[in-house]
């Protein structure tokens, strides 16, 4: 039988924040620390031609969780498919050009996009 032992750890960003030395790195000035980062040969800067290829991810699920709905509820509202509203929030897929800006209008102002939708009748 082959046994894997795997050993996770919830790590917190106040846990990161507290496990620095902030007295140390407040005390540099600006320079010094573009100059230490950039010496850092594990966390090397990145350059403006990589900067380039990234693409703005949309948070699916904090859009949903501001507005205080399930799931099912969001996807209802919305008229998105459950399976791929799962799909975003899980990274397994990630919205195209046209429901990231469905997203945003609906994190701007989810009420005009729910009267908008219910307007007009569904076309199957």
């Amino acid at each position: 039988m082959n046994e894997k032992n795997i050993t996770r750890v919830k790590v917190t960003a106040e846990d990161l924040l507290d496990s620095g030395d902030w007295d140390t790195f407040d005390a540099l000035s600006d320079e010094e620390v573009l100059t230490q980062a950039n010496n850092d040969l594990e966390v090397q800067p990145t350059l403006p031609t990589e900067l380039s290829k990234f693409q703005r991810v949309v948070n699916v699920k904090e859009i949903r969780k501001q507005l205080a709905m399930t799931q099912e509820e969001f996807a209802g509202a919305f008229h998105l498919s459950l399976a791929t509203l799962r799909d975003w929030e899980q990274a397994r897929s990630q919205p195209d050009q046209a429901a990231r800006t469905l997203l945003k209008i609906i994190a701007h102002n989810p009420d005009l996009v729910r009267e908008a939708l219910n307007s007009y009748p569904l076309v199957n």
